[in-house]
């Protein structure tokens, strides 16, 4: 009896060494397979991640930068090839996709540029004659000489009143050409466009969906703008535009239109590059 009471309890002892071995091998399986998955997971999230949007800056964006001549900036593909404005002797293109050239208004362009350069033309010119004096008669002098006399101031007066017209007819057209600029850059302020002189490039303005490198874009507050560059620089211009020196880039600098208290549009631009 004591026999199979022995026997009975080494079976037990050798099934529980069995069970304990088989436990052990399981858990260190199991322990592998997290070890594998914790490094599988370490892994995915030390793997670089796709970019996201570009960032819209004045050192380039879309190939475009400052220095690029039309060209070049065609080739690069970026932009629609047939020019959306020509005025002021510009060049004026879209990003790929954007809008198609508005014929009416590059005509109604064309006939304000002309008229305009017409005029002052001729305001300059009035401006370099001397008005014809009114003659003076000498003691004893006939009808004759009376009669000339008038003539003469007529003539002056009339002259006077034509000069005052045309003056009045090239400072309008001055101010027509501001409308004009503004109906233009309001056409492709949420598009976007490159303004390009014989040079190169002169302006940059931003399509609605780009955003700077601190995430200003259109839609963002007044106070986002003045957060992100009012320690460098930015300033109310009197074009009623916020404006900032481009770092680096001699003679450009950021343009932020702001409406109702948030930026409108953007863009880098070089004015002292002259498209004529």
């Amino acid at each position: 009896m004591e026999k199979n009471r022995g026997r009975i309890r080494a079976v037990g002892v050798g099934v529980s060494v069995v069970l304990l071995v088989a436990g052990a091998a399981a858990c260190g399986n199991d322990d592998k397979k997290d070890t594998a998955k914790a490094d599988s997971t370490a892994t995915a999230s030390a793997a670089p991640t796709s970019k996201g949007p570009e960032a819209f800056a004045a050192a380039g964006y879309r190939g475009l930068k400052p220095g690029v001549t039309k060209d070049a900036a065609l080739a690069g593909g970026a932009l629609e090839a047939a020019p959306v404005s020509l005025l002021d002797g510009c060049t004026d293109l879209v990003y790929k996709g954007g809008p198609a050239p508005d014929k009416t208004r590059m005509d109604a362009e064309a006939a304000t540029e002309a008229r305009y350069k017409d005029l002052n033309a001729k305001a300059d010119a009035a401006q370099g004659k001397a008005p014809a004096p009114a003659g003076t008669l000498p003691p004893g002098a006939s009808a004759k000489d009376a009669a000339a006399a008038a003539a003469g101031s007529a003539a002056a007066a009339n002259d006077s009143a034509a000069g005052a017209k045309l003056m009045a007819d090239a400072t309008q057209s001055i101010a027509d050409m501001w409308v004009a600029r503004e109906a233009r850059d309001k056409a492709f302020l949420a598009t976007g466009r490159a303004s390009f002189a014989a040079t190169g490039l002169r302006e940059l303005v931003a399509p609605a969906e780009a955003r700077t490198a601190e995430g200003i874009g259109a839609g963002s507050t007044l106070d986002a703008l003045q957060a992100a560059y009012g320690a460098k620089g930015l300033q109310l211009a009197k074009s009623g535009k916020y404006e900032l020196p481009v770092e680096g880039q001699q003679g450009w600098k950021w343009e932020f239109t702001v409406d109702g208290g948030k930026v409108a549009g953007m863009a880098v631009v070089n004015r002292d590059i002259k498209c004529v």
